[in-house]
Protein backbone atom coordinates (compact mmCIF):
# COMPACT_ATOMS: atom_id res chain seq x y z
CA UNK A 1 0.00 0.00 0.00
CA UNK A 2 1.36 3.71 -1.04
CA UNK A 3 0.42 6.73 1.16
CA UNK A 4 0.40 8.69 -2.27
CA UNK A 5 -2.21 9.31 -4.74
CA UNK A 6 -1.87 10.60 -8.11
CA UNK A 7 -4.00 12.31 -10.83
CA UNK A 8 -3.48 13.96 -14.34
CA UNK A 9 -5.07 17.22 -15.10
CA UNK A 10 -4.99 18.52 -18.61
CA UNK A 11 -6.04 22.52 -19.22
CA UNK A 12 -9.31 23.55 -20.92
CA UNK A 13 -10.67 26.39 -22.43
CA UNK A 14 -12.40 27.32 -19.38
CA UNK A 15 -9.71 26.79 -17.18
CA UNK A 16 -7.69 29.43 -19.37
CA UNK A 17 -7.40 32.93 -17.93
CA UNK A 18 -6.84 36.31 -19.64
CA UNK A 19 -2.57 36.13 -19.01
CA UNK A 20 -2.98 32.66 -21.24
CA UNK A 21 -2.44 29.98 -18.06
CA UNK A 22 -4.52 28.18 -15.47
CA UNK A 23 -6.22 30.25 -13.22
CA UNK A 24 -5.41 30.63 -9.52
CA UNK A 25 -9.02 29.40 -8.84
CA UNK A 26 -8.75 26.25 -11.08
CA UNK A 27 -5.86 24.98 -8.80
CA UNK A 28 -7.38 24.61 -5.50
CA UNK A 29 -10.35 23.07 -7.28
CA UNK A 30 -7.89 20.70 -8.87
CA UNK A 31 -6.29 20.45 -4.87
CA UNK A 32 -10.15 19.83 -3.51
CA UNK A 33 -10.56 16.70 -6.49
CA UNK A 34 -7.35 14.67 -5.85
CA UNK A 35 -8.05 15.12 -2.13
CA UNK A 36 -11.72 13.79 -2.84
CA UNK A 37 -10.39 11.27 -5.09
CA UNK A 38 -7.75 10.10 -2.03
CA UNK A 39 -9.86 9.73 0.84
CA UNK A 40 -12.38 7.78 -1.89
CA UNK A 41 -9.88 4.84 -2.96
CA UNK A 42 -7.85 4.62 0.67
CA UNK A 43 -10.62 5.31 3.42
CA UNK A 44 -13.11 2.30 4.24
CA UNK A 45 -16.35 2.89 3.15
CA UNK A 46 -17.77 2.71 6.82
CA UNK A 47 -15.70 5.86 7.46
CA UNK A 48 -16.76 7.84 4.53
CA UNK A 49 -19.79 7.00 5.40
CA UNK A 50 -19.41 8.11 8.35
CA UNK A 51 -17.09 11.38 8.10
CA UNK A 52 -16.66 13.97 5.69
CA UNK A 53 -13.40 16.86 5.63
CA UNK A 54 -13.82 20.94 4.86
CA UNK A 55 -10.66 22.50 4.66
CA UNK A 56 -9.64 25.11 7.20
CA UNK A 57 -6.39 26.59 5.60
CA UNK A 58 -4.25 26.31 1.80
CA UNK A 59 -1.30 27.42 1.56
CA UNK A 60 0.03 27.53 -2.32
CA UNK A 61 3.29 28.25 -3.64
CA UNK A 62 3.10 28.82 -7.70
CA UNK A 63 6.10 28.51 -9.28
CA UNK A 64 4.89 28.14 -12.82
CA UNK A 65 1.81 27.10 -14.72
CA UNK A 66 0.13 24.99 -18.13
CA UNK A 67 -1.33 26.63 -21.15
CA UNK A 68 -4.50 25.35 -23.02
CA UNK A 69 -4.26 21.84 -23.47
CA UNK A 70 -1.37 20.71 -21.17
CA UNK A 71 -1.53 18.65 -18.66
CA UNK A 72 0.57 18.26 -15.04
CA UNK A 73 0.77 15.41 -13.16
CA UNK A 74 -0.99 15.78 -9.12
CA UNK A 75 0.45 13.75 -6.50
CA UNK A 76 -0.85 13.64 -2.68
CA UNK A 77 0.28 12.61 0.24
CA UNK A 78 -0.54 13.30 4.15
CA UNK A 79 2.69 14.23 5.73
CA UNK A 80 2.57 13.97 8.97
CA UNK A 81 0.02 12.46 11.63
CA UNK A 82 -3.30 14.35 12.47
CA UNK A 83 -3.65 16.81 15.39
CA UNK A 84 -7.33 16.40 17.14
CA UNK A 85 -9.89 16.63 14.05
CA UNK A 86 -7.36 18.24 11.97
CA UNK A 87 -5.24 16.42 8.68
CA UNK A 88 -2.51 18.20 6.83
CA UNK A 89 -2.10 17.27 2.90
CA UNK A 90 0.56 18.10 0.25
CA UNK A 91 -0.60 18.12 -3.21
CA UNK A 92 2.63 18.75 -5.70
CA UNK A 93 1.81 19.52 -9.67
CA UNK A 94 4.36 18.80 -11.97
CA UNK A 95 5.02 19.67 -15.52
CA UNK A 96 5.68 17.63 -18.80
CA UNK A 97 9.24 18.07 -18.02
CA UNK A 98 8.81 16.55 -14.29
CA UNK A 99 9.07 19.87 -12.16
CA UNK A 100 7.02 21.01 -9.38
CA UNK A 101 5.44 24.19 -10.50
CA UNK A 102 2.37 24.13 -7.66
CA UNK A 103 2.75 23.12 -4.53
CA UNK A 104 0.09 23.17 -1.84
CA UNK A 105 0.00 22.28 1.54
CA UNK A 106 -3.58 21.97 2.91
CA UNK A 107 -5.13 21.29 6.45
CA UNK A 108 -8.75 19.49 6.10
CA UNK A 109 -10.75 19.06 9.49
CA UNK A 110 -13.12 15.88 9.61
CA UNK A 111 -16.62 16.24 10.61
CA UNK A 112 -19.61 13.40 11.50
CA UNK A 113 -21.59 12.88 9.00
CA UNK A 114 -24.65 12.62 11.46
CA UNK A 115 -23.99 15.44 13.61
CA UNK A 116 -22.13 17.59 11.72
CA UNK A 117 -19.28 18.27 14.22
CA UNK A 118 -15.77 18.20 14.50
CA UNK A 119 -14.51 14.48 15.20
CA UNK A 120 -11.03 13.56 16.50
CA UNK A 121 -9.14 11.26 13.15
CA UNK A 122 -8.88 8.31 14.76
CA UNK A 123 -5.76 5.33 14.35
CA UNK A 124 -7.82 3.17 12.52
CA UNK A 125 -9.36 6.28 10.03
CA UNK A 126 -5.36 7.35 9.37
CA UNK A 127 -3.64 3.61 8.76
CA UNK A 128 -4.59 3.56 4.89
CA UNK A 129 -2.87 7.09 4.35
CA UNK A 130 0.58 5.95 6.44
CA UNK A 131 3.95 6.13 6.23
CA UNK A 132 3.37 9.71 6.75
CA UNK A 133 6.19 11.75 5.12
CA UNK A 134 7.61 12.73 2.11
CA UNK A 135 9.12 9.10 1.90
CA UNK A 136 7.24 6.43 -0.27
Amino acid sequence: MTNRHSLTFTASPSHIDELGHVNNTVWVDWIQQIAVAHWESAASPVHQAQYFWVVTRHAIDYRGNVGLGESVEATTFIPSAPTGARFDRRVDFRNAAGKVIVSANTTWAMLERASGRLARVRDDVTAPFRPFGDEA
